[in-house]
């Protein structure tokens, strides 16, 4: 996936790895993603790992974690 410099403002989006920034990159995309990135991070991840990371995340808008709550619990 190529990530758009506005989403990950902070820092070079071609240095991000999936795996091992997993938390950072579901998070910024739940927040400020557009459709075809959301779709990615839903295609990408466990949904279990997703839940846990919506779940316990201190940065994420209440309506956002709401959303990703109901799109992750989904079959």
């Amino acid at each position: 996936m190529q990530f758009r410099q506005s989403l990950f403002w902070d820092t070079k989006p071609s240095s991000i790895n999936p795996k091992k920034n997993a938390q950072y990159i579901i998070e910024r995309v739940a927040d400020f993603g557009n459709d075809k990135e959301a779709r990615w991070v839903l295609n990408y991840y466990d949904k279990s790992f997703l839940r846990r990371v919506i779940a316990k995340s201190r940065c994420l808008r209440p309506r956002t974690k709401a959303l990703w709550t109901l799109l992750t619990n989904t079959k």
